[in-house]
């Protein structure tokens, strides 16, 4: 009898199944009411008193033995139904991949960035919570100034040495206080100002500034610059100059782009006229690089600046700037084919 149950054991061990249907009628078998233990035990009365104890093992590795085979078969099936849930049938086609879409601004400022890197501008950065030395004292604004007054700040915890940049000429200074002349580099970023917030004006928005410091660089240096990015940004080679003012530049200028009169839109976006507001730019004034520990006996440069959000509208003909910072899906995957 004990031969006959250790037969049953090895049985139990080579058994294998691939379905629920075949391991439940195995389990039945040996486990049920009306199965092979039952039996044994039944017999146990009937074993010689010096066999019960080997019988009784016997038996007991025989239940171990299938209620194991019965637990791992059915693990071992369901980890397969579950890898198939998972991958489903390899040999159908792929579902079709959303693709995502870059934001206006991401591909304007892009556009930017690779237009001046041609010609040797690198691309610098700078914290957007700044303090007052590299937002205005050092950009020939000092306290009191009434130049100040033209660009509504927010401070940070009504500190009034702590607040959020008002341009991205902040970097410019950090630049130039860690790096010596020749300098030619860009700095793109976020920008703040305490405005109302309109369909043309928003209290954030994007500026691209540039600066170019060396030896004996003058305004025409600046002018061939900027004839160069309207060409390669707006497919519009014809610009003009007009005086201007701004604290940091001396003499500065604010620079038109001819867009033409081709459409009713030309019209509207350029009141009529043709031209149309681009960007701010003049030379660097002696006293800011003074002022970051550059001699401005030996040295010159020039600045410009720009606002990205500015140049989108216009390219894309995006009629309000809040659109730019809803995070609408409907407005945003307009953008989904261009790079």
């Amino acid at each position: 009898m004990i031969d006959k149950i250790k037969e049953h054991i090895e049985e139990v061990e080579k058994f294998k199944a691939e379905s629920k249907e075949a391991i439940e009628s195995f389990r039945i078998k040996y486990l049920g009411k009306k199965g092979i233990l039952n039996d044994f035990f039944a017999e146990f009365k009937n074993v010689p008193v010096e066999l019960k104890k080997e019988f009784g093992q016997t038996i007991n590795k025989l239940k171990e033995a299938a209620t194991e085979k019965v637990t791992s078969l059915k693990e071992e099936l369901e980890s397969k139904v579950e890898e198939k849930g998972i991958y489903g049938d390899l040999t159908r086609p792929g579902e079709i991949i959303e693709l995502g879409a870059r934001h206006p601004i991401s591909i304007v400022k892009n556009q930017i960035i690779d237009i001046f890197s041609r010609i040797g501008f690198n691309v610098s950065e700078g914290p957007e919570i700044e303090d007052d030395w590299h937002n205005f004292t050092a950009l020939n604004l000092p306290e009191y100034h009434p130049a100040r007054d033209m660009q509504d700040t927010f401070f940070i915890q009504t500190d009034p040495d702590v607040l959020l940049r008002t341009h991205t000429s902040s970097v410019q200074v950090r630049y130039m206080e860690e790096n010596k002349p020749p300098i030619r580099t860009i700095s793109p970023g976020r920008v703040y100002r305490n405005e109302a917030i309109s369909a043309r004006s928003h209290c954030f928005f994007h500026q691209v500034e540039g600066l170019y410091i060396d030896k004996d660089v003058s305004f025409a240096d600046l002018k061939q610059t900027l004839q160069y990015f309207t060409t390669e940004m707006f497919g519009k080679s014809k610009i003009r100059l007009r005086p201007s003012y701004f604290p940091f530049t001396e003499p500065s200028a604010e620079v038109d782009v001819y867009w033409g009169l081709n459409n009713e839109i030309d019209y509207r976006i350029t009141k009529g006229t043709g031209w149309l507001e681009i960007m701010g730019c003049g030379m660097v004034d002696p006293n800011v690089l003074e002022n970051c520990g550059i001699d401005s006996k030996e040295y010159s440069g020039f600045a410009f600046g720009m606002g990205i959000d500015r140049i989108a509208l216009l390219l894309y003909q995006i009629p309000d700037i809040r659109m730019l910072s809803e995070n609408d899906i409907r407005f945003l995957e307009q953008f989904k084919s261009t790079l």
